[in-house]
C-alpha cells in the first residue's frame, strides 16, 4: 500500500504501517493534553492506543496463519487508522476453509479477552467499573485492554462486508448454494444492515452513519467481484484475447506513445526490445513519464519492467484475479515462446457484460 513503511517482519509476514496511524498518535497526544492531563496521563493514552492495534494486528495474523495451511499466502498486513488489513492472496473457495480463516481473527480477541479475565480473577484483581471516569490510567489498563478485545470481535462478526462475519456468512451459505449465490445473499443481508445502521445514526450517534456507509459500500464491491469471478468461470484467457494491439520499441520516445496514443483508442501497451516483451506502459505512466521527463525519454525507461505473463489456456478467472493482485490492466499471451495476443482489464469486462446478457463471449 502507498505511503506505508515497513515496522517488522513476523512470522515470515511483513507488517507495515501507514503515515496517517501517526497522525492519529498525534491527535490523541494533542487531545489529552488539551483536555488538562497530564504529560503522563497523556502518554498512556497513546500507549493504549498502540497496545490497541497490538491486539489489532494479532486478529490479522489470525486470519494470515490460518489462510496458510491452506495454502493462502499474505502479501503483507497494513495498519491504518481505521483497523488492520491482512492482504491474503485470495480467500479460500472451500466454504470450510473460509469459514476458519474468517473466524479465526475474532478468534484472537476473544482468546486475549478470556486470557485477561483468568488474570482478573487469579489475581482478584478486576476492577470496579463504577470508578472509571473515562481516562486510560495504570489501574484500568488492562480492563480497557480486556473491553476492546471484545468489541472487537463482536464488532468483526457483524453479518455483513466487509466485515469478518460477513464472510463467515457467505461460507455457512456456500454450503449449500454456489458461491455466487452464497455472496449475493450475504451482500444483501449486509446492505440491509447498513442501511439500518444509518436510519439509527441519525437518532443515536452520528459515527453509525459511517459505519453503514462502509459496510454499505463494502458489501457491494464484494457482490461486485464475485459476480465478475463467477461470470468468468467457464472460460479462457483465449476467449477473451485481444489479437489487434500495438506494441511501443524500448528506444522509442515518448512522443510516438502519445501519438498512438491520441490518435487511438489502446490505453495500454507492451514494449519489446529484441522480439521480447520488456514491459508494459500505460496512459498514466506515459503522462507522468512526459512530466518527469519530457517526450524525448526512451519509452523503456518508463515502462514497468515487472509484468505477468499469461497462457491462452489458463482459467480465464485464475487470470483475472492475479491481475487484480499484481494491480496489473494488460499483460502479454504468450504460447510455446511466441506472443499470440494481450489481455486487458477491458477485455475482462466485455466479457462479463456478454455472460451477464446470456451470450457466448468467444471470439474465436
Amino acid at each position: 500500500m502507498n505511503w506505508s513503511f515497513k515496522i517488522a517482519r513476523i512470522w515470515g509476514i511483513d507488517v507495515y504501517m501507514h503515515w496517517t496511524f501517526l497522525i492519529l498518535l498525534g491527535w490523541i497526544l494533542l487531545s489529552n493534553l488539551g483536555a488538562g492531563q497530564t504529560l503522563a496521563q497523556s502518554l498512556m493514552g497513546v500507549v493504549f492506543i498502540l497496545v490497541l492495534f497490538g491486539c489489532v494486528i494479532l486478529h490479522e495474523y489470525g486470519h494470515a496463519l490460518t489462510a496458510r495451511r491452506y495454502g493462502i499466502t499474505t502479501k503483507n498486513i497494513t495498519l491504518l487508522p481505521i483497523g488492520g488489513v491482512a492482504n491474503l492472496e485470495k480467500m479460500p473457495d472451500k466454504p470450510i476453509q473460509e469459514l476458519w480463516v474468517a473466524l479465526a481473527g475474532p478468534a484472537v480477541n476473544v482468546v486475549i479477552a478470556i486470557i485477561l479475565l483468568a488474570y482478573f480473577q487469579i489475581t482478584n484483581s478486576f476492577p470496579n467499573i463504577e470508578e472509571f471516569t473515562g481516562e486510560i490510567t495504570g489501574r484500568n489498563f488492562l480492563f480497557n485492554v480486556f473491553i476492546v478485545n471484545i468489541i472487537l470481535a463482536v464488532f468483526n462478526m457483524i453479518p455483513a462486508f466487509p466485515m469478518d462475519g460477513g464472510r463467515v456468512l457467505r461460507a455457512l451459505l456456500a454450503m449449500r448454494y454456489d458461491r455466487g449465490k452464497a455472496t449475493e445473499v450475504a451482500a444483501k443481508i449486509g446492505q440491509l444492515l447498513a442501511i439500518i445502521f444509518v436510519f439509527l445514526g441519525f437518532f443515536y450517534n452520528f459515527w453509525w452513519i459511517f459505519i453503514g456507509l462502509f459496510i454499505f459500500l463494502g458489501a457491494g464491491a464484494e457482490a461486485n467481484f464475485e459476480t465478475t469471478r463467477s461470470a468468468l468461470a467457464k472460460y479462457q484467457v483465449r476467449d477473451a484475447l485481444m489479437r489487434q494491439f500495438t506494441t511501443l520499441h524500448a528506444f522509442e520516445n515518448l512522443e510516438k506513445a502519445i501519438t498512438i496514443l491520441l490518435n487511438g483508442q489502446e490505453k495500454e501497451f507492451l514494449v519489446e526490445l529484441d522480439n521480447a516483451i520488456v514491459g508494459v506502459i500505460t496512459r498514466n505512466e506515459i503522462i507522468q513519464g512526459l512530466r518527469e521527463q519530457g517526450q524525448e525519454a526512451a519509452i523503456g525507461r518508463i515502462a514497468n519492467k515487472e509484468f505477468i505473463t499469461l497462457s491462452p489456456h489458463m482459467a480465464l478467472q485464475e487470470a483475472y484475479e492475479q491481475m487484480l493482485r499484481a494491480g496489473a490492466t494488460i499483460c502479454p499471451v504468450m504460447e510455446n515462446g511466441e506472443l499470440i495476443g494481450v489481455l486487458n482489464m477491458e477485455n475482462i469486462t466485455e466479457v462479463v457484460m456478454l455472460e451477464n446478457a446470456g451470450l457466448k463471449a468467444s471470439r474465436l
